[in-house]
């Protein structure tokens, strides 16, 4: 789920393009939609969701996911020694697990992706209708994305990436202390969490996801479009943790200046920004009565 677009030019068109139009789904319904420059946009539930070209696999036209892509490049590199293990918790039409596939690949590596995604009628259509990477570049499972999550073995993953939401907010379940203890434990030494947010539907507040990021890992950090940060528009935040130091200078160079700047918060402005704010909990167990 995204709040604003990063247009770029049209790539590269073929007979595998989305059918324009609504369809049911296993959550409700998702619509294909095409954009003027000739990309498509997939909402679910009324809600834009992901972008794709057709024959362009390495376009990111959201601008929180060439956060996320750049992001990703920093802190885990390409590299010829093994496989860039990766866990997606959320689907839509994969447009960041396409991404990865195609730039990795031509970097010399490989990849093990894995998507959780909730809706499996959802799933079914983008595997039909869109060109993704086929078992084991790209593996779609169906299911809660925290069930998912369990599923994994310890240090199994080098990244893990939420892209969670109901409709326009993010879940609760997959925002608290516990959730991340999970990502922290299927995340193998020098492992990366990225996750997406957006300050106008977060329903327990971005500043409190903030708070609970830093109770959980010990280098934490996050982007934030600069209009967002001072309070003048909504949109996306994208959210860092590792038990690993971050490239700071790296990440805050490349990330303020690209087409859509984000600014970097770490350290003590992290800090002072979620100052306050509650570290999120599951709910206790209920107490059975006698």
């Amino acid at each position: 789920m995204r709040e604003r677009r990063v247009g770029r030019p049209a790539g590269p068109r073929d007979s595998s393009a989305p059918v324009e139009g609504t369809f049911a789904t296993s959550t409700g319904q998702a619509a294909w939609v095409p954009e003027h420059d000739g990309s498509w946009t997939l909402y679910v539930n009324g809600v834009p969701s992901s972008p794709v070209r057709v024959g362009d696999p390495a376009a990111l036209d959201f601008e929180y996911l060439q956060w996320m892509a750049d992001v990703i490049r920093l802190v885990l590199p390409p590299t010829a020694e093994g496989p860039l293990r990766a866990v997606h918790l959320g689907g839509g039409a994969c447009a960041l697990p396409r991404h990865l596939a195609t730039v990795r690949r031509a970097e010399g590596q490989q990849l093990r992706q894995v998507v959780v995604e909730l809706d499996a009628e959802l799933a079914t259509r983008v595997r039909e209708w869109v060109d993704l990477p086929r078992s084991p570049e790209l593996r779609i499972q169906t299911g809660d994305a925290r069930g998912g999550l369990a599923a994994r073995r310890d240090a199994s993953a080098d990244l893990v990436v939420r892209d969670v939401f109901s409709g326009d907010s993010t879940p609760r379940h997959v925002s608290t202390r516990e959730f991340l203890a999970e990502v922290d434990r299927v995340l193998a030494h020098g492992g990366l969490y990225v996750a997406n947010a957006v300050d106008r539907t977060s329903p327990v507040g971005l500043k409190a996801e903030v708070a609970t990021l830093r109770a959980v890992f010990g280098h934490a950090a996050a982007a934030i479009e600069p209009g967002v940060l001072r309070g003048r528009r909504h949109g996306n935040a994208v959210l860092l943790g590792s038990r690993s130091p971050l490239p700071v200078a790296a990440l805050t160079r490349v990330l303020g200046a690209g087409a859509a700047p984000a600014r970097l918060l770490h350290g003590e402005a992290l800090e002072a920004y979620a100052a306050g704010a509650p570290v999120l909990a599951d709910p206790l167990p209920a107490v059975p009565t006698t």
